[in-house]
């Protein structure tokens, strides 16, 4: 009798409470790591291609711990970066709400998931073969049912509680803190068109998903470290797995190049400044809130209008963001401060104009090639230093 109940209450294994805590982190990151590396990187963006072996494992351990189904998960993610903070994004801070987002993420996923126009536009290529159409798909509760026996019998009564962390694992911190905390807070390596933000540099918790901005900026690259101090250790599984032949790498997202000698605008600048739009626009941004820094310094000095210090702190904070994503109330907020700082004013305009020469889709090349070298020339004629040497710095980069 009492080796039953010793059994009941400790399962198969017997482990202590912390060596309970120790292999549900384990289990848990096995998870994190199968869909950043599996469902996001390898079969929503086609970063990499893994190994069939590599791939069944994921799918099937996906299976166990979570109940998704790989063709739902990927036309969710799909459709997010195709409607990004617009309507029809399936879970966009933006759009619902970072409170609906952050604590109801996994009702905003199944609620997609039964759209049966998105699942037929954007889950192309997803795995079809037998096991997943009678298996995997049709009977995508059976895997966490079997989990949860796998855990009462290795861990006894605490393998629900086990059970229940890894069903709310990916809920959580995937649905919950990516989808909504990374478009609400946190710093930004890129000026991307949407509000993604990385959330911590170092990306463990999450696999590597922590760099939301980076990975939309580059959304195709299987690597989401931009910076030498950011850690992605999804990217550090996938070297693994490429080293041990299970993965093959496809793509990733290219370095701005810098060339020290090279003076003249041409072809090769525009190429560059194209490629890399979001890093260089973030880049002028920064010089931008500096410029505008500087300005409220002086303003503060002169102790002359504590409106128009006010105000311009307002607009500081606003500069950081796109015209499409402010409000009509905001836009003139920013129009009344610049008013009063023609430098300033000039940053701003001059960036407006750097941005259209990506987003024109109808100018040839060489019209893009005159535009460019016409507003290096403007720039460097401005007067004003910080911008004179972003112009000078344009000029060196090389595709």
């Amino acid at each position: 009798m009492d080796q039953v109940y010793q059994y009941l209450a400790g399962g198969l294994l017997q482990l202590s409470w912390w060596q309970i805590v120790l292999v549900t982190l384990v289990l848990t990151h096995i998870t994190i790591v199968s869909v950043t590396v599996f469902l996001h990187r390898s079969q929503a963006h086609r970063g990499l291609d893994l190994h069939p072996a590599a791939m069944h494992f994921f799918r099937f351990w996906l299976w166990l711990t979570t109940g998704m189904v790989t063709k739902e998960w990927v036309s969710i993610h799909r459709k997010h970066h195709a409607f990004v903070e617009r309507d029809g994004d399936p879970h966009s801070p933006l759009v619902y709400g970072i409170g609906k987002v952050f604590f109801r993420g996994a009702e905003l996923y199944r609620d997609e998931a039964a759209n049966a126009e998105t699942l037929k536009r954007f889950g192309h290529g997803t795995p079809d073969d037998w096991i997943e159409r009678n298996l995997y798909a049709r009977h995508s509760a059976l895997g966490i049912l079997i989990m949860l026996g796998i855990d009462l019998a290795l861990f006894g009564a605490l393998g629900l509680t086990v059970w229940a962390i890894q069903m709310a694992w990916i809920p959580f911190w995937a649905a919950g803190v990516v989808n909504g905390l990374g478009h609400y807070i946190g710093y930004r390596n890129y000026s991307s068109p949407d509000t993604s933000t990385n959330v911590l540099p170092v990306g463990i918790i999450i696999g590597g998903e922590e760099l939301h901005n980076n990975h939309h900026a580059h959304g195709t690259s299987c690597r989401f470290s931009a910076k030498w101090w950011e850690f992605d250790i999804g990217w550090m599984y996938i070297r693994i797995l490429s080293f041990l032949r299970l993965a093959t790498i496809r793509r990733v997202a290219p370095r701005l190049k810098v060339a020290p000698a090279k003076s003249a605008v041409d072809l090769d600048t525009l190429q560059a400044i194209i490629t890399h739009r979001y890093e260089i626009l973030a880049k002028y941004t920064r010089m931008v809130r500096k410029a505008a820094a500087e300005e409220l310094a002086k303003v503060k000095a002169s102790a002359s209008d504590a409106g128009n210090a006010a105000l311009l702190r307002r607009a500081q904070k606003l500069l950081a963001r796109d015209d499409d994503k402010l409000a009509p109330a905001q836009l003139a907020e920013i129009e009344s401060a610049l008013a009063h700082h023609q430098s300033l004013s000039t940053l701003v305009q001059m960036r407006a104009e750097l941005a259209r020469l990506w987003e024109s889709s109808s100018a040839s090349s060489e019209q893009l090639l005159a535009d460019l070298q016409a507003w290096c020339q403007r720039a460097q004629q401005s007067g004003i230093e910080s911008l004179e040497q972003f112009a000078l710095r344009l000029r060196r980069y090389a595709a």
